[in-house]
């Protein structure tokens, strides 16, 4: 069900809802190039980029950054119609550092606004598909208006897919994120995770476990787990399948990039 989903994606709408930063790549500790990111934003550029139409539901501050932002999409053909631009507070930027092995590690500097995501939800109708999630799906500050949005497109019978792309320095507030993470399961068609996601949220490694654990929320798993490959489980099936294996540039935006896939 999940590939039959995302290999047709041409013939539905499509829309990602995530946050929007700057992302300011670091090499060696000098800075190497500046680049609009974000998860859900990068699953839209890589569609985009082979001629699917996408629309992009975010929020960018009237300012520079914002500006550099917008033209950036602009460029890559995202429909910036739900894209909300707020005059108090200022964009995100991102400091992405990556390691020898060309991991990165972030740091952030976020002002945002009072009231959050403020644009029109738009009409989402059956089959469309809506990809959300990251700590914008679990953040208090913007959470009432999100479920807005996805709960008209689950009124509306969209399909909802979800990447919790869980990271370390949520560790600490993982006990009372969990809540919210399986509610998003259960709003999900579809959830999409990294082998690293899911020792991060349930501390386990084994994707049968995983399943185990999700299927009580949602029926429908991807797992990637980098060079061990993709596991795929529904009710009643279970597959894997195998990579070939490569030596990475960087990894920033990989499982968004399989999100598009």
């Amino acid at each position: 069900m999940a590939f039959f989903i995302l290999r047709n994606v041409v013939m539905r709408r499509i829309f990602g809802i995530g946050e929007t930063v700057l992302d300011i790549i670091f090499k060696n500790n000098q800075p190497v190039a500046a680049k609009a990111g974000g998860s859900s934003l990068n699953t839209l550029v890589s569609l985009a980029r082979v001629d699917v139409p996408v629309n992009f539901i975010t929020e960018i501050g009237k300012d520079k950054v914002g500006d550099n932002i917008m033209q950036f999409l602009s460029d890559n053909k995202l429909n910036t119609n739900y894209v909300c631009r707020f005059s108090e507070g200022k964009s995100a930027v991102a400091l992405a550092y990556l390691n020898e092995n060309n991991d990165a590690e972030y740091e952030f500097f976020k002002e945002y606004p009072k009231q959050r995501l403020q644009g029109e939800i738009p009409d989402f109708k059956k089959n469309d598909i809506v990809i959300f999630g990251s700590y914008f799906g679990l953040n208090p500050a913007i959470r009432p208006r999100l479920m807005e949005y996805l709960q008209v497109a689950k009124n509306n019978e969209a399909i909802i897919i979800y990447d919790p792309n869980f990271r370390c320095h949520h560790l600490k507030n993982r006990d009372k994120l969990i809540p919210i993470i399986e509610e998003n399961f259960r709003l999900a068609d579809l959830v999409r995770g990294s082998h690293e996601d899911f020792i991060n949220i349930y501390g386990l490694d084994k994707p049968t476990e995983v399943y185990s654990k999700v299927a009580g929320h949602c029926a429908n798993l991807i797992i990637t787990s980098g060079a061990d490959g993709v596991f795929v489980f529904g009710t009643g099936h279970h597959r894997h399948f195998n990579v070939p294996i490569i030596n990475p540039v960087s990894t920033i935006g990989a499982g968004d990039n399989f999100n598009a896939v």
